[in-house]
């Protein structure tokens, strides 16, 4: 499958903690994994961008149910080209898929690959007048 993203980044969001894992394609075409865990405390998200602004990301995706999302995504919001906020039901029950760092690694793999789409999260102006 054509990939579309070199530099991608999967976050698998929960209350208290963050799986990220960076995948980056390489000029020589290997492709390199890291990931991390973080606190979802206001330093802990600091963390989660720097290792995602280190790692040259340009395509964000994050996975969450509820509202733990939120957080996340405003701390993160600004800093690369596309920050995306996707459902959870359309990436999820994937056979194989056991832990956090796993999801993390596949949200990054899709995305890569254009395998998942941006739910719509509106503009700040807008959620301004909530």
């Amino acid at each position: 499958m054509k990939e579309i993203a070199n530099k991608v980044g999967g976050l698998d969001v929960h209350r208290d903690t963050v799986v990220a894992c960076t995948r980056v394609r390489e000029p020589d075409g290997m492709v390199t994994l890291s990931k991390e865990t973080f606190n979802t405390t206001r330093k802990g998200l600091e963390d989660l961008a720097r290792f995602l602004v280190d790692a040259g990301v340009s395509t964000v995706v994050m996975e969450a149910t509820g509202v733990y999302w939120k957080p996340v995504y405003y701390a993160l919001e600004g800093l690369f080209p596309q920050l995306w906020l996707c459902n959870a039901q359309h990436v999820k029950n994937v056979p194989g898929r056991k832990t956090d760092l796993s999801d993390a690694e596949w949200l990054a793999d899709v995305a890569a690959h254009g395998m998942v789409r941006p739910s719509f999260v509106p503009p700040p102006e807008i959620r301004e007048l909530c």
